[in-house]
């Protein structure tokens, strides 16, 4: 039995940077926010309040904090919709609010920043015109407004945007903490942002404005008439920009006015009564017509929209488009195949380019598996995992469409007999990148999601060699605390910890595969290479002290310090420890790669980590090596 080595807690005390926000919400779930009121997830959108003739008040925030006062551009994108019942009604459309609860008494609770999309006027609030976007802190009266609109990029000319027309917006707001800068831009849907702001203010007495835990979300109230606020998608990120919106499948909301329609004459309306009898017959025979045609083609593709892709994603690629996209899907548009199908490179209309995964139902994915993608990375959104762009059905054929990573697969680099291979750093790198996938996997998200197949050759690099996680054929979703609802073994030689028949999976056996994986990339071995295990192997050089002997030779000895390739090794081997229950969880071992990172390498990292080491013995006589820094026997989850 193979002993193993666990990190001090004091290097996990010494790291304290939180992990980045970089969500995109193309679609919602009721477990992705903290909603109030009578904000709610209705058909994949968040609906602000009630749909009555009433007073109503909603809410909903994304539930991890952002701190304002970070030296770094906090930036935001959404689309949304406000539909009011009657254009008569006044109205007063929405904010996006930012601040130190999730839950602010009013609009004078300090710190509270909110960015107003009126569509009403409130004289008492300064208010001067009825369709426009203001910035308040602390106050319900605005300190910078403008009516709603956007510049044209080409000509630079206003165009005017009526809010509360029911047609798709998006916004765009940044966070300057660098400059105290605010800027917001709004365009209609399918409209590119524009390069000048629709508004752009900097306040430097608002320094100190904000707390270390700032909330961002959505607020609205009503009172007596139905408005119809609604959020269709939404992006977040404290890195940078955010993510792209994918608009072109975002439902476009209609209401009933039929108020307008007692008022045009008879005439109209009769003309509009017989289109309403004439225009469904003649449609209802095209439809049929169509049916009976596409029935005969064998090459009939089932567009029939089920319930549960209406829960996971909203969009679906058509086979045609993606027939096109990769041409035919000939062999030229291969990227490889194995048990579970085939994957093909294509480009999109919009000259995007995608990677699409054939499922292959008599593998061992099957519709099983195919579910089990969607359901999980369709609605996970990390900047470190791979990003699901949608799927097609095809029949009974099952496709998967996600961003092509140009720089292909780690165990290629690592494995690969091309002269091109990773250097320490971008190794390192790529060890944080995935360590912080699945910290996120791990507690960063509502539910526990297990990857259950970790291993170099499911890791992706993208263009710039930033790492991502992908394949979740085998994920399983639990909730935090509890153990998995699968006795199901499944996983790859080599990366599977041992007790996984006995106890099934858990966030411990995936920090397993991870720590293989780590084990893997400083060593350029593979797992079942040898007479010896990889990890065997390593740890048999550890004991005789000779742990840089294992290093891949392709690494340059002056690439990297001693004691940082060291702590990086023997951080592969706490993760691989036998016992379960004495493996570091991904969010400490996450805080251990990055702080390490930003420290200068010492020996001192190696002396801290041997100086915790006790040693037993098994009845066997076997040495049994443990951190005297364990002490809660409790499993992790």
């Amino acid at each position: 039995m193979i002993n193993m080595i666990v990190l001090p807690v004091s290097l996990l005390i010494l790291a304290t940077r939180s992990l980045a926000i970089d969500v995109l919400f193309n679609s919602f779930h009721s477990d992705d926010l903290i909603i109030s009121g009578d904000a709610r997830v209705d058909s994949s959108v968040i609906k602000l309040s009630s749909n009555t003739n009433q007073y109503s008040l909603g809410r909903a925030f994304y539930p991890y904090p952002v701190s304002y006062k970070r030296n770094v551009t906090v930036s935001t994108s959404f689309v949304f919709s406000i539909l009011p019942e009657r254009t008569t009604n006044p109205g007063f459309g929405f904010a996006f609010i930012y601040s130190n609860s999730t839950a602010p008494v009013d609009a004078r609770q300090a710190p509270l920043l909110f960015i107003k999309f009126d569509i009403g006027l409130n004289p008492e609030f300064g208010n001067t015109i009825h369709n426009h976007i203001g910035i308040n802190y602390n106050s319900p009266v605005s300190f910078v407004t403008h009516v709603a609109g956007y510049y044209n990029s080409s000509t630079g000319a206003f165009v005017p945007v009526e809010l509360r027309s029911g047609k798709n917006v998006q916004a765009w707001i940044e966070f300057d903490g660098k400059n105290l800068r605010i800027n917001v831009t709004i365009a209609p849907v399918g409209v590119p942002k524009p390069s000048k702001p629709l508004i752009s203010t900097s306040d430097p007495s608002r320094a100190d404005f904000g707390s270390e835990a700032m909330f961002m979300g959505f607020s609205t109230s009503k009172t007596t008439w139905n408005e119809g606020q609604t959020i269709l998608a939404w992006s977040l990120s404290d890195e940078g920009f955010a993510r792209e919106i994918n608009t072109s499948n975002l439902p476009v909301l209609r209401t009933d006015r039929s108020s307008g329609l007692s008022s045009l004459s008879t005439n109209i309306k009769a003309t509009i009564i017989a289109a309403s009898i004439l225009v469904p017959a003649v449609l209802i025979s095209a439809i049929c017509w169509f049916w009976i045609k596409k029935r005969k083609d064998n090459r009939y593709e089932d567009d029939t929209i089920q319930e549960w892709e209406l829960e996971y994603w909203p969009h679906r690629f058509s086979f045609q488009e993606l027939n096109e996209a990769t041409k035919g899907f000939s062999k030229s548009m291969l990227l490889g195949s194995g048990g579970f199908g085939k994957v093909y490179r294509g480009t999109l209309p919009t000259n995007v380019e995608i990677a699409v995964k054939c499922v292959n139902q008599d593998s061992r994915q099957g519709l099983r598996e195919f579910m089990a993608e969607i359901s999980s990375i369709g609605r996970l959104q990390h900047k470190n995992l791979i990003h699901m762009r949608g799927w097609c059905k095809k029949g009974q054929e099952l496709m998967l469409v996600y961003d092509f990573m140009l720089n292909g697969s780690l165990s290629s680099w690592i494995f690969g007999k091309s002269e091109n291979h990773l250097d320490w750093k971008m190794r390192r790198r790529v060890l944080m990148d995935v360590a912080e996938a699945l910290s996120y996997l791990h507690h960063g998200w509502h539910q526990l999601v297990l990857h259950r197949d970790i291993k170099s050759s499911n890791i992706l690099l993208d263009s710039n060699m930033r790492a991502r996680v992908g394949d979740f054929g085998l994920a399983k979703l639990n909730k935090h605390g509890q153990a998995a609802n699968t006795t199901r073994v499944v996983g790859t030689i080599g990366y599977m910890a041992p007790e996984l028949v006995r106890l099934g999976p858990s966030a411990a056996s995936d920090v397993y595969g991870f720590g293989v994986v780590i084990l893997e990339v400083v060593c350029g071995r593979r797992p079942m290479e040898g007479e010896k295990t990889l990890i065997e192997w390593v740890q048999e050089l550890h004991e005789q002290g000779r742990l840089c002997d294992s290093v891949d030779r392709r690494i340059v000895a002056d690439e990297y310090e001693v004691s940082d390739i060291e702590m990086v090794l023997n951080l592969g081997l706490a993760c691989c420890d036998v016992d379960p229950q004495l493996r570091p969880t991904m969010k400490e071992v996450t805080e251990i790669l990055i702080k390490t990172d930003t420290l200068p390498s010492s020996e001192y990292l190696i002396d801290e980590v041997e100086s915790r080491f006790t040693s037993s013995s098994n009845a066997d006589g076997s040495v049994i090596t443990k951190a005297s820094f364990i002490s809660d026997p409790s499993p992790r989850t």
